[in-house]
């Protein structure tokens, strides 16, 4: 064996290299081959009569479909150059120009998006990618110049008055649909931003796909919380949603309010929730300001869902609840108030500098204070016990101010409550002293006795080792006695 360093593979401990591997590239069929033909210029479209722009418009489309591998800087160069130009040349075109899109130029432009947008996206290095955060993969950054044309012409395709819904509809279908879905999931928020308002604008153009493209976003949001907990274009695919939701028709199908109850709502137990709540709320409360019934399984949704141990997301879930009661009504707030205060009695109690400063800024809000108001006799017995000991016990003085505060509106809110309230507190703080002072009583009479026994016990193991003791003694003798 030789003398280099020896790994044992059967030790479930040892290192299994001790040199750390580089990154591959990897290979593509979607890239061109050296034996392909190189791209040739063409010429201008605005250099040719109108009768042969259509055909050369075309032949630029194909031109345009030749993919290149971008992980290689110095490849191709030239195609390159004359594929990015042209792209450019098709953007101007479609947007300046009338009555270029005819019929026979429909699938041949679906066919140059599809060639250069749908691709498998390569999976994340970082298995705990933050697309806030983290920078996407090389590959988008290094291919972004031409994707980004791509997506320009496609949005302007999509917007340009010439567009006919009935021819389009012919070449982007379902399938079409889905394969946009999947690239949600990339890592550069340039290209989810390009295709959140790519959808917006299919959905908005072509109502036979609606139905299909909710469903679709429905079972995205279903695998992400039950399966995978990772997609990088939830908050995108909620702005859509967004939008969407606002122009439901009233009254809402039963599918939709499905759709919020098991769906939306489940959202938030996700460990990634900051990525997207703000986006998640919206939809929320666009629920409620469409129909207010829903405010109570709302509600109890996010009591049900409430975080445990995560005081950030219990921030969010405040917030939440502040943008919830800006919308909600008078007869929905008395069916909620009581398990939401007892609620936020807990928050307001929580140890966290934060989350207790968020529950008291719900005080702040000129509406909810209102409501609270009209139920005060519910809302002060519940909060009462927790505040009055925050504003002796807390150790955060801007959190004892906040409450003090609180206390100050609640006696200015119904005084008699108040008093009531504080002697009932008082009273019942001094029969749990007394409480505890018996217990402690109890507990040392406890020991007292534990300790007396063990004494008595200690005393008669003393006494039956030295009766047995002057026992043995007594018989060896009379064994020594015999003859």
């Amino acid at each position: 064996m030789s003398s280099g360093t020896f790994v044992d593979r059967i030790d479930p401990f040892a290192k299994r290299s001790l040199k750390k591997k580089s990154k591959k590239s990897q290979g593509s069929s979607r890239y061109r081959n050296s034996q392909d033909v190189e791209l040739q210029q063409l010429p201008q479209l605005k250099d040719v009569t109108p009768a042969e722009q259509e055909d050369l418009f075309t032949k630029k489309l194909q031109q345009c479909c030749v993919a290149f591998d971008f992980m290689d800087p110095v490849a191709d160069l030239k195609g390159k150059e004359i594929k990015r130009s042209t792209l450019n040349e098709l953007v101007e075109y479609i947007t300046a120009g009338r009555g270029v899109l005819t019929e026979p130029v429909y699938p041949e432009i679906i066919k140059m998006i599809s060639a250069n947008l749908f691709r498998t996206l390569p999976p994340s290095e970082n298995p705990d990618f933050d697309p806030e955060e983290d920078e996407p993969m090389l590959e988008f950054k290094v291919s972004w110049s031409h994707l980004q044309l791509v997506y320009e012409f496609f949005l302007r395709f999509l917007e340009s008055s010439d567009f006919q819904p009935t021819l389009g509809k012919k070449v982007i279908d379902q399938k079409f649909v889905l394969q946009l879905l999947d690239l949600f999931d990339s890592e550069d928020p340039r290209e989810r931003d390009f295709l959140k308002t790519v959808l917006h604008r299919i959905y908005g153009k072509f109502l036979g796909l609606r139905a299909f493209i909710r469903k679709q976003i429905n079972n995205i949001f279903l695998r992400f919380v039950y399966e995978t907990e990772h997609f990088n274009g939830v908050a995108e695919l909620l702005e859509i949603l967004g939008s969407i939701i606002n122009g439901f028709a009233l009254p809402l199908k039963v599918e939709h309010k499905q759709f919020l109850v098991k769906v939306l709502l489940p959202l938030h137990k996700v460990k990634c929730l900051s990525l997207y709540h703000a986006q998640l709320a919206y939809c929320v409360v666009q629920f409620l300001e469409k129909d207010a019934s829903l405010t109570e399984p709302v509600v109890r949704g996010l009591l049900k869902f409430w975080p445990k141990t995560c005081s950030q997301k219990e921030v969010m879930f405040l917030g939440e609840i502040e943008e919830i009661l800006d919308v909600i009504e008078p007869g929905q707030f008395v069916k909620i108030q009581e398990p939401l205060f007892r609620q936020i009695a807990r928050c307001v109690s929580s140890p966290h500098f934060q989350v207790a400063e968020r529950a008291l800024y719900l005080y702040n809000n000129e509406y909810i204070m209102s409501l609270i108001e009209e139920n005060n006799h519910v809302i002060m017995i519940i909060m009462f016990p927790a505040l009055y000991k925050i504003s002796k016990e807390h150790w955060n003085q801007t959190i004892v101010a906040l409450v003090y505060n609180v206390l100050k509106t609640f006696m200015e809110m119904n005084s008699k409550l108040f008093d009531e309230l504080t002697a009932s507190y008082k009273s019942e703080r001094q029969k749990e002293k007394k409480r505890e002072k018996e217990r402690e009583e109890l507990w040392k009479k406890l020991n007292e006795l534990e300790i007396n026994r063990r004494g008595g016990a200690l005393t008669s193991n003393t006494t039956v080792t030295a009766t047995t003791t002057s026992s043995t003694t007594t018989t060896t003798s009379v064994t020594r006695s015999r003859p």
